[in-house]
This record gives structure tokens, C-alpha cells and sequence, in this order.
């Protein structure tokens, strides 16, 4: 069925049929139809990626947002800190590993601030070794501050004078450190102790005296160890085999007790030298005064008198071992005498250390009176 002016399309309903308002209108141009239609597809398109991106920035805004919080956030605590912390920088570390130990010990908040803090100052190449008193949250500048302070470092300290006995020298290292003298005594057996066989695990001559510094949880052990390396360390130096150096220290000891002024002391081991030669007696009231327990400038007949080994008027050569603790001046005495041919000396100014030496015991009994004018001169 046709009306006037318009074709009737076979796929459109007409009885009963509503108008579609969505419907092209015959009437209307082509072209804008196809315009009009692209233009509500792109804005529903548009409208969809909107809705997209936006939920899309939500959920990455939710993942991301800790992560950026956590970058931003402060990577060194400020302030001086709080309390006390005890932290042990070893051997070789570096400015990593130092940091790491502190964020460890809660000191630092992180390494990449110590690590800066380090870097910006060239001092910190000289942080020694050693246990040091820091406290929780400081800053990595101030740990770095404490950590070159040689206040904040704690350790301990021994000084032990020449001449000591090794009960005085225990006495005095129990006394600095903390530790029992029967522990001490008691490490001179342990394998790791180089004292020589001929020592017996005896300590006597070996606890060389020096000033020494030790971590906080030394063990007797290592402190024992440590001086007798040492004591040993000079008669490495002075090129005494080891089967000498007993014996080398034995003589030092005796020098170390007689001299006291640098330039007789190798005058004094030649003297110990030319008697033992010849089997004469050493007659030291100093091996006497060991032998007795006493301490003094002369002995008296019953003195001289005591059966013991180290009783020099009683036997003739060396005593069995050292009688105190020589220091590096006379180990280098008695590993080099001087040449001479002196048997006797004689102290004759106990104030200066003035030493005569002699070759006959004429001679000597004419020091022996400026002695004995001295000790009337100065009464004790």
C-alpha cells in the first residue's frame, strides 16, 4: 500500500505499531544521521574510559600510596637518642657493615643515613675496632660522632710497670680487668699461651710490661696470651732462638733488677755472663730478696743464708728462671752484652742509679765503701 509522497518499507510494522522515537527520520539528510549516531557512540565510549581510568586510579592510588608513604617517610632518627646500647665494630668492617650493626641495634634507623653520614666526613676512616656505648634512635651524624669519641669507647685498661713479680703484675691485671688472679695463673697452661717449655707454665718474666687495652669481654686467656707475645716479641727481635729464650729472659730479669739506668745495663749482663763462665757465684741480693719474699737494698747474713735455687750467694749460675718482669731495654742487654772483662759492680747512688764497675775484687771493695758512704749519708 502506497501513500502519497512516501515509500513504505517492508521491515517496519505499521498496524498496531508505535513510532519508535529512535527511529532514522525519512526525511531527515544521511549524512547527519551518521554523524549525529558516531557522535553518541564516541561520547558513551568516552564516558566508559572515563569510568575506567578512574576506578582504575583508585585501585592503583590504594597499591601505591604505601609504598610512596614508605619512600617518603624519614630515614635517620633525629635527636641525641635515648638509653644506652652496647655496639661492636669488628676487624675490617666497612662503612656498610658498621651501619648495618647499628640499624641492627636499634641505634640508626637505617643504613643508607650512617652510610651518607660517613661519607661526608672523612674522619670516620679511623673508627677503630672495639665495643662502644651508643644509645637507641640517635641521629647517624651523632652515632658517627660517638663512634670517633674515644670516650664512648668502652674498654679496658692495664699498665704494668717494669720490674713487677708476677703475683704484683696479676694483682694488678685482676684489678683493671675484672678477672681472678687463679684464672689468669691458671691460663698460663692453656695450649694457645706460647710460654716456653722451659717456663713450666709459670708466669714469672712474662707478663711484659706495657700499657694494654682490652674489649670489655677479654678473656683470661687473651690477656695472658697477649703479654707473653709480647714479652716475646723482643727476643724475636733481637734474634735469640727459641731455646735461648727462657734463658735470655732470665738474664734480662736479673739486669732489669741490678741496672737501672739505660747505659750500665749492657755492662751488667756482661758481668752475669763473665761469672757464669767461670763458675763464680752471681752473689745478687735481688735473687735473695725473690727467694725470701722480701723486698729491700741490702740482705741480711740469714737472708743469704735461705736454701733455695734462686739464692745466688748459695748457688752458683743463673737462677731457674726469671725473677720479675724485664722490660724491652734489658731483653735487648741481655741479648747483646757489652764486651768487657768486669766481674763486679756496685749501685753507689741510689738516687741517681750511678753503677761502678771493676774488674778485681780490690777494686770493687773500693766502690763497695762509696756505697756503703752513701747509705750513711742518706738514712732510711
Amino acid at each position: 500500500m502506497r501513500r502519497r509522497g512516501q515509500l513504505v518499507r517492508p521491515d517496519v510494522p505499521l498496524v498496531g505499531a508505535v513510532a519508535d522515537p529512535t527511529a532514522p527520520d525519512p526525511g531527515a539528510q544521511p549524512r547527519r544521521r551518521r554523524r549525529g549516531g558516531r557522535r553518541a557512540v564516541a561520547a558513551v565510549v568516552l564516558v566508559l574510559a572515563l569510568a575506567l581510568v578512574a576506578g582504575a586510579g583508585v585501585i592503583g592510588w590504594n597499591f601505591l600510596k604505601p609504598l610512596l608513604e614508605r619512600d617518603s617517610a624519614p630515614t635517620d632518627y633525629a635527636g641525641p637518642g635515648t638509653g644506652e646500647v652496647q655496639v661492636q665494630v669488628e676487624e675490617g668492617d666497612t662503612g656498610q657493615a658498621i651501619g648495618e650493626t647499628l640499624v641492627e641495634a636499634g641505634v640508626v634507623q637505617s643504613v643508607g643515613a650512617f652510610v651518607s653520614a660517613a661519607a661526608a666526613e672523612p674522619a670516620s676512616a679511623g673508627i677503630q675496632p672495639g665495643t662502644y656505648a651508643l644509645r637507641e634512635e640517635m641521629s647517624a651524624a651523632g652515632a658517627l660522632d660517638l663512634l670517633l669519641s674515644p670516650s664512648a669507647r668502652l674498654s679496658l685498661q692495664v699498665q704494668l710497670i717494669e720490674g713487677l713479680r708476677a703475683d704484683d703484675a696479676l694483682a694488678q691485671i685482676a684489678e683493671d680487668t675484672g678477672l681472678a688472679v687463679d684464672d689468669l695463673r691458671a691460663a698460663a697452661l692453656d695450649p694457645s699461651v706460647p710460654l716456653p717449655a722451659e717456663a713450666q707454665g709459670q708466669l714469672e718474666g712474662y707478663l711484659f710490661p706495657a700499657t694494654y687495652t682490652f674489649e670489655p669481654d677479654v678473656t683470661p686467656v687473651e690477656v695472658v696470651s697477649t703479654m707473653v707475645t709480647r714479652a716475646e716479641q723482643g727476643l724475636v727481635e733481637g734474634g735469640i732462638p727459641p731455646e735461648q729464650w727462657h734463658r735470655t729472659m732470665t738474664v734480662a730479669s736479673l739486669v732489669e733488677a741490678e741496672a737501672s739506668r739505660e747505659e750500665d745495663r749492657p755492662k751488667v749482663a756482661r758481668v752475669i755472663e763473665n761469672r757464669v763462665a767461670i763458675g763464680m757465684a752471681l752473689q745478687f741480693d735481688t735473687t735473695v730478696d725473690y727467694a725470701t719474699g722480701k723486698r729491700g737494698v741490702t740482705t741480711s747474713d740469714e737472708d743469704r743464708a735461705t736454701d733455695s735455687p734462686y739464692n745466688t750467694y748459695l748457688y752458683p749460675g743463673l737462677p731457674p728462671g726469671p725473677i720479675n718482669s724485664p722490660g724491652d731495654s734489658a731483653i735487648a742487654a741481655a741479648s747483646h752484652p757489652a764486651d768487657g772483662p768486669w766481674l763486679f759492680f756496685v749501685a753507689v747512688d741510689l738516687n741517681t742509679g750511678e753503677t761502678r764497675f771493676a774488674v778485681t775484687f780490690e777494686e770493687h771493695q773500693q766502690n763497695v765503701q762509696l756505697f756503703q758512704q752513701w747509705l750513711r749519708d742518706n738514712p732510711q
